[in-house]
């Protein structure tokens, strides 16, 4: 009789339960795929809000970073002392929970992208100590779908590069992400694209509109100040991107059309309170979402969804609904184009009222038709993720202990 073989012990890592709803959709996600194809692994999180995802999630969880104060601007001596310890205490850390783990999966989330603003010693380096405890102490990391884009900061860069070559497995949620790591040095053969893990939730019921649009309206805003490399000019870029959203959500109101704003990270509530004060009707409503399937359902009952954040265009398109993107990275457009929206984006760095307004009219004009597309899609998106998970069981659990 063979001996009794332990349980897998899974971990999960990432700026998971820190008020991002599409990076805790994508760990919901793997967590639906652990519990389905794996029921006996023993799962824990080393996150950036381990309170959250314990009472959400049911699982064991710890901060990910030792200095309480990791993301707030340091500029007293004190505080800055307090950072630098904490970066030595992490690479302690971080080593020991690795060490607990016979995998480690970083699930989804554009781990190795700074189209938002990201100081290299922030995540990056936390993501670096990850990836090398895990090639050092023999843990298998994994990145999971995650997302990747060109970095001009070369020590962000840097981090980023090393931290992939040394995961077990990647995989991306698009093929500019492995383009952009192929790009950076790393050898990609191997590495497959998959869709964004989003779209392996369940999709909440959804009724189709019996006539044409002309009802609610969606409109997911973002606190955008621009990317990593357009610090100098965020202010401008923050408010061309609230006048144009503005200017939209008003246009719509003035045709009697009830707009419901949406969110996808609790940074976006100033973007929403600066709408409602400026348009100032009943008709605009403020969504108060707390997960992805909260955006589905709130994009579902929705005729058309004009979005800005990822993963609130992920919400809209599983749903199926009409769907304009206020793109402000090039994995906006490579989802729209995958979903047979592509001509639907409009740049968020340059927003363009009347010509927004046109896009919308010309996306609703039709509506029925790419209903049935995405339709297709989202079938198609199913087949594939289903791959992945496959690819993930052969890479991670079939040595596993």
């Amino acid at each position: 009789m063979s001996p009794r073989r332990p349980p897998v012990r899974v971990g999960v890592f990432g700026l998971l339960g820190s008020g991002n709803l599409g990076n805790d959709g994508s760990l919901e996600a793997v967590l639906g795929y652990l519990r389905a194809q794996h029921p006996k692994a023993v799962v824990d999180a080393l996150c950036g809000g381990p309170e959250a995802v314990r009472a959400r999630y049911g699982i064991p969880s710890t901060r990910l970073h030792w200095n309480r104060g990791e993301y707030r601007t340091a500029s007293r001596a004190a505080a800055i002392a307090a950072k630098g310890l904490g970066k030595l205490v992490d690479v302690f850390r971080t080593a020991a929970w690795v060490r607990r783990h016979d995998v480690v999966i970083v699930p989804g989330m554009g781990v190795l992208e700074a189209t938002l603003p990201l100081r290299p010693w922030g995540f990056p380096y936390s993501l670096f100590l990850l990836c090398a405890s895990g090639r050092l102490l023999g843990t298998r990391v994994a990145l999971v779908g995650v997302g990747a884009a060109p970095i001009g900061n070369r020590a962000t860069r840097t981090l980023v590069r090393w931290s992939a070559r040394l995961a077990a497995y990647r995989s991306y949620r698009d093929g500019l992400s492995r383009d952009a790591m192929r790009a950076m040095g790393v050898d990609t053969a191997r590495d497959e694209v998959h869709p964004d893990l989003a779209f392996a939730l369940p999709t909440p019921q959804a009724g189709t509109p019996d006539g044409p649009p002309g009802g609610p309206v969606c409109v997911g805003v973002m606190d955008f100040h621009g990317g990593d490399d357009d610090r100098a000019r965020a202010d401008e870029i923050h408010r061309r991107y609230l006048d144009g959203t503005t200017r939209l959500v008003r246009a719509l109101v003035e045709e009697g059309r009830p707009v419901r704003l949406l969110t996808g990270d609790e940074c976006d509530g100033p973007v929403v309170d600066a709408i409602l004060d400026a348009v100032d009707s009943p008709l605009v409503t403020a969504a108060g979402a707390a997960s992805l399937t909260d955006l589905m359902k709130e994009t579902a009952a929705a005729d058309t969804v004009v979005a800005t954040r990822y993963h609130n265009l992920i919400c809209a398109l599983k749903v199926g609904t009409p769907t304009l993107a206020l793109s402000y990275a090039a994995k906006s457009h490579a989802l729209m184009d995958r979903m047979g929206l592509g001509a639907y984006c409009h740049p968020a760095r340059e927003v363009d009222a009347d010509r927004l307004l046109g896009q919308f009219r010309a996306l609703e004009k039709r509506s029925a038709e790419l209903r049935r597309i995405l339709v297709e899609r989202n079938q198609l998106a199913a087949r594939q993720l289903d791959d992945q998970f496959s690819a993930l069981t052969r890479a991670l659990f079939q040595e596993a202990p």
